[in-house]
């Protein structure tokens, strides 16, 4: 126990008892000779003044030698009088512990040792002297820090020696109070503590160094100005004394000025000098370099946070930068190269802009803004040019895949963009109405056209994936349908179909986009494929059990007419060998399926013909025209134009290109008098006997006729009819729904229904045409609505 001693010591032992005074030092009480000794020491008071080596701890001994011996008991009670303070002794003692604070401001060794002093502390905070110590130790530190203010008032001094000796001054200051806080910590846990309206003494220490030296306007001024010099020389390149602006800075921070003093005039430097330094480079770099350059220096500014400005200022900061370099040049860094990095494309720079604008308001918005621009621009260009028709689908294959990769590689996957990109595709690719649709619907067919050796089938079912995707952004599905349809037919019935897997993948591929309704007929020709097998097997069964079938072989495709594109009849003469099998094959399937009605189609037909030249035998595997043509040269040699086309009544320009076909293609087994490409009426054709070529069966192609715009308008006006019916059934089903609407709720109700674009005057003039037919009328008092007329 610290402090002066209050009582005096009391031994009682079995009802005898032995008093001493603290003047008897040693003294046996003479009554009971058997109890061991006891000897009460008590000291003086212990005051630092007159026993300086002394902690003043009241020290009791007793010992027993015998363990028989009876019970003590120790009662310690006051003094009767409190001992009294020597004359001065505060003075005194202030006087050594002001002596040795000085010493610590002074750099100098201190006479006495630290526990004497901490002692001498505690000892005037015991009686009651705290108060006044408190404010002579800050009398004192003032007094020193005052004197210190000398040193920075010079105008002459250099701004980094001004900023060296800030540095020094309040180092030696924080450790000077380090060790005069140590001396008078005992202060500080009492006094302090018990008085929450005064400083704890570090804090007394940081208040006066910030009164006197921090708040003094000239140096403030002094080192803020030079530690933004600092700070913008590091910032140009120049080496600096990082640990000498950390330090500073920390001293700002701990004087709680850092906010006021400097952050907000740092913060308006870096807005200037990012201002200037942003329009500067957005007119010298290029994007890349540009967007390089900003991640540069937000990582630079990073790295100062880190390294010596206050964790509180980096918000602030790094949005100062992102708004100076990215936010004031949104527009201009997209305008001038967002194309050129999307043409690229340049991943890292995209994913560098993409990181880069996503930390500033609205900069995702403007990049997916100037994305969709991109894109319809770009896809416009595509689609719209007729010189492209013929790559048009494959480049948008191409750059579909080359957005997918950019958007899942450079623009995480955001689904505003990946939203913005469908919405772009669906806009430009209807700019120009029903030629991407068929284009579409040709290159399926040139892909699942058999001889297309360029792809596996794991290959062609990712592809079919890929076209399946533009097929969703097409408005028109129908044209595609149509003309899907048409060449669906023609690698049906000629076989050149690649894999019928491949087919039947493409089309639960539409069935499950646009439903069964979209594919019944597409399903129905695979239907009729199959059943027409089975019937080639009866009716050769039925043959070898009835013995009529000669040497000629028949197989017949019977088509459902509603599920098939529309032929036109072409009626040529046949060899009395094929007409007889005809008829023969109708009666059979007529016995088996009565009421039907069967139309042959000689446009669809081929044949495989056994011919004798002079080097041997061959096959030639020819279309049916061509096998009329061939057929004739059995009865003579030599056969001109009109000839021919009298003997087989066959149309004229297919006839032509028929000819053109056997005696200027690569397998010529007619010959054409005079040479030449094309076929005139007054040319003469002779049957080539000495045709040679390595293999028995050649194939002899028909050469088709390129698909003329008359065709395609006729596949057009085809899908514009059955548009015209779906119009009318819309109508009726909606007026029959609702009995009386009016005209714009009735145009509203129908874009909602129908799948396909359609402009209001067409549906006007369907309107029209129902009220003609009394399927709705005009109201007689409202001629805007109309009625349902059931």
């Amino acid at each position: 126990m610290s402090g002066l001693p209050k009582t005096q010591v009391l031994v009682e032992e079995g009802g005898n008892q032995c008093r001493k005074r603290s003047q008897v030092n040693n003294e046996q009480c003479s009554k009971k000779p058997k109890l061991n000794e006891m000897n009460v020491n008590e000291k003086k008071s212990n005051f630092s003044l007159l026993t300086p080596n002394s902690n003043g701890a009241i020290k009791m001994t007793s010992t027993m030698n015998k363990p028989g011996a009876t019970t003590k008991k120790l009662v310690i009670k006051n003094f009767k009088s409190k001992p009294n303070l020597p004359e001065n002794y505060q003075e005194t003692t202030w006087s050594k512990l002001r002596e040795a604070v000085i010493a610590i401001q002074t750099s100098k060794a201190i006479a006495y040792s630290l526990e004497e002093l901490y002692q001498a502390v505690e000892n005037m905070c015991s009686h009651k002297m705290a108060s006044q110590l408190y404010v002579n130790l800050t009398n004192l530190v003032e007094a020193h820090v005052k004197a210190n203010i000398e040193q920075f008032l010079s105008e002459s001094m250099d701004r980094q020696v001004f900023l060296k000796r800030m540095d020094d001054c309040w180092r030696a200051h924080c450790r000077q109070m380090i060790m005069i806080r140590s001396i008078f910590l005992y202060l500080d846990r009492t006094y302090v503590l018990q008085n929450p309206s005064i400083h704890s003494i570090w804090d007394m220490g940081l208040d006066l160094f910030r009164h006197h030296i921090a708040m003094n306007t000239l140096v403030q001024t002094r080192t803020v100005d030079g530690l933004l010099l600092l700070i913008e020389r590091e910032r140009g390149g120049d080496a600096v004394d990082i640990s000498l602006l950390k330090s500073l800075l920390r001293m700002l921070s701990d004087l709680q000025i850092y906010q006021d003093a400097f952050e907000h005039k740092f913060l308006q430097a870096t807005e200037r000098l990012y201002a200037a330094e942003g329009q500067r480079l957005m007119r010298e770099l290029s994007v890349a370099q540009y967007l390089a350059h900003v991640e540069k220096r937000l990582r630079e500014e990073n790295e100062r946070l880190l390294h010596y400005l206050d964790p509180s200022t980096k918000w602030q900061l790094i949005h100062t930068i992102e708004r100076q370099l990215l936010s004031e040049h949104l527009t201009g860094i997209l305008t001038k190269g967002l194309e050129a990095l999307m043409d690229g494309p340049r991943l890292s720079d995209l994913t560098t802009l993409y990181n880069l604008f996503s930390k500033v308001k609205d900069g995702l918005n403007e990049l997916c803004n100037h994305f969709n621009a991109y894109i319809k621009k770009k896809g416009r260009t595509i689609v719209i040019e007729p010189e492209r028709d013929k790559t048009m689908v494959a480049e948008l294959l191409e750059f579909k895949e080359q957005l997918d990769h950019v958007v899942s590689t450079c623009f995480q996957k955001n689904p505003k963009f990946v939203y913005s990109m469908r919405e772009a595709f669906e806009y430009f690719i209807n700019q120009r109405q029903n030629k991407p649709a068929e284009l579409i619907a040709k290159f399926v067919d040139l892909k699942l056209r058999a001889g297309n050796k360029e792809a596996t089938e794991e290959e062609l079912e990712r592809l079919l994936d890929k076209i399946m995707v533009l097929f969703r952004f097409i408005h028109g599905k129908d044209v595609f349908e149509a003309f899907y349809k048409k060449d669906l037919a023609k690698r049906l019935l000629v076989g050149k179909s690649a894999s019928v897997d491949a087919e039947k993948s493409m089309l639960s591929k539409l069935k499950q986009e646009c439903g069964g309704g979209f594919t019944c007929k597409l399903e129905g020709m695979f239907k009729d494929m199959e059943l027409s097998k089975d019937i080639n097997i009866t009716y050769k069964q039925h043959l070898a059990a009835t013995q009529e079938g000669g040497s000629l072989e028949l197989s017949v495709y019977i088509l459902t007419m509603g599920f098939w594109p529309t032929y036109p009849v072409a009626e040529v003469r046949l060899p009395a060998e094929l007409t007889r099998h005809q008829d023969h094959f109708a009666k059979f399937y007529l016995a088996k399926h009565s009421g039907r009605k069967l139309q042959w189609q000689a446009t669809l037909g081929h044949c495989v013909l056994r011919a004798h030249f002079a080097q041997g035998n061959k096959e030639l595997q020819v279309s049916l025209f061509q096998a009329l043509v061939l057929l004739l040269f059995n009865d003579g040699d030599n056969l001109s134009f009109e000839e021919i086309k009298a003997a087989t009544n066959i149309e004229e320009g297919e006839l032509r290109r028929t000819l053109q076909s056997l005696a200027c293609g690569k397998a010529r087994v007619l010959s054409k008098a005079p040479r030449g490409r094309e076929v005139h009426d007054a040319d003469h054709f002779a049957f080539a006997a000495d045709f040679t070529n390595k293999l028995f069966r050649i194939k002899i192609n028909q050469i088709q006729m390129k698909e003329t715009s008359e065709e395609q308008k006729a596949t057009e006006e085809r899908v514009f009819q059955d548009r015209q019916y779906q119009i009318d059934a819309a109508i009726v089903r909606v007026m029959k729904m609702r009995k009386a609407l009016s005209h714009n709720l009735l145009i509203s109700e129908l874009y909602n229904q129908l799948k396909f674009p359609v402009k209001p005057a067409d549906l006007k003039k369907r309107i029209e045409s129902l009220i003609d037919r009394d399927y709705m009328e005009r109201d007689k008092d409202n001629p805007n609505q109309y009625n349902y007329v059931a």
